[in-house]
């Protein structure tokens, strides 16, 4: 028996498939929204024995769960082990007085809402159905619902962005002072319609995103908020307002996915489920667990996932049973040059202020 504490179920039906989105996601299928609750839970009862008899966190991702038929999504989320943060992933246009009453009512207790912009020109290029409108009116929907720990996603790097259209999304999303703030540079993947489609202007964004980057920094910290993580900002408050599921993936702890496309990491072992919904429904309704692939993680690429995880979060990186992934001499180069802080007595590394905006240059300069 294991003792995971982590657990992620994807949910990944969708009114709409975005340009650039690249996650496994299905459109529509309501008819199978049922069948895909009773195949996660069929799933779950398989891997119970992973998990720990209470949870530290549960998160629902997708897709958009909250596009899923309210009552499957209540059945699921009733049927779940207790946890100490319960998130669901929401898009603002499916966010009703009805649907935040069931999340609540089925201990949610964080709500992440894809706003991803407040200006309708960018939220048109990024396919998006909701308007600025529907982000203000849903955040405050969950608010009248008694959630008081919510995080609002935004995208820099939209192509036709200005650096005048990013300051207005960063005034809209603070003068909402939502309790946790996620900020991504666009990440268009090769091969989707969005690269496809915006390809030159891609390229040419590419060269404000560093200034973007720095640009949403200062502004959030300045603002209160703590830059915990590469992409990921919490207000400073009585609580700890950061993340807790995303903390165990940057902090190397194992976690258990279900659904199609899922991830799973235990004991040394990654699996990840196929995409075929087909395959996933029709294995688990026979009482067999879904199409996997398998790899075991030998202890050196552990270590190195660990320093480059470990380093993208604002606290000191222990080093203990680490030290042979660093490469010594790039150490010592780059404490140089000011990009990293070592401590010899507790044995951590750091990424300094400098160091965190060239993040992955850094760390894989750094890995041996």
């Amino acid at each position: 028996m294991s003792d995971v504490r982590h657990l992620y179920l994807h949910i990944p039906f969708c009114s709409h498939r975005c340009g650039y989105c690249d996650f496994v996601t299905v459109v529509g299928k309501a008819d199978l929204h049922g069948a895909y609750v009773d195949a996660l839970l069929a799933e779950l009862a398989l891997e119970r024995s992973l998990l720990a008899p209470t949870l530290e966190t549960i998160f629902l991702g997708g897709g958009t769960p909250t596009f899923a038929n309210a009552r499957e999504l209540e059945r699921l989320l009733h049927a779940l082990p207790s946890a100490s943060e319960v998130t669901v992933e929401a898009n603002p246009e499916t966010v009703t007085p009805e649907l935040a009453t069931l999340l609540s009512r089925n201990r949610v207790n964080r709500v992440s809402l894809g706003a991803q912009s407040f200006q309708r020109h960018l939220l048109d290029v990024l396919e998006r159905h909701a308007g600025p409108e529907d982000v203000v009116h849903a955040f405050y929907v969950l608010r009248d619902a008694g959630f008081d720990n919510i995080n609002l996603d935004l995208i820099y790097g939209i192509p036709g962005q200005t650096a005048a259209d990013l300051d207005r999304d960063l005034d809209q999303a603070l003068d909402l002072a939502p309790e946790h703030l996620s900020c991504y540079e666009l990440e268009a993947k090769p091969g989707t319609r969005f690269t496809h489609a915006h390809g030159g202007e891609l390229e040419r964004q590419a060269e404000a995103l560093e200034t973007y980057f720095e640009h949403v920094v200062e502004r959030l910290t300045e603002s209160g908020y703590r830059w915990y993580e590469t992409a990921n900002f919490a207000r400073s408050d009585q609580r700890d307002l950061r993340a807790a599921h995303n903390l165990a993936y940057w902090e190397g702890h194992d976690y258990l996915g279900l659904g199609i496309g899922a991830v799973s990491t235990v004991d040394g072992v990654r699996w990840r489920n196929a995409p075929s919904l087909r395959g996933y429904l029709s294995a688990l309704a026979a009482g067999r667990s879904p199409k996997r692939e398998y790899e075991r993680l030998p202890e050196d690429v552990r270590r190195r996932e660990r320093v480059m995880l470990g380093l993208r979060l604002d606290e000191p990186l222990q080093l203990d049973g680490l030290a042979t992934a660093v490469d010594d001499d790039a150490l010592d180069r780059l404490v140089t040059l000011g990009l990293v802080t070592r401590d010899p007595e507790s044995a951590t590394l750091t990424l300094t202020e400098r160091g965190r905006f060239l993040g992955g240059r850094v760390t894989a300069e750094l890995l041996a």
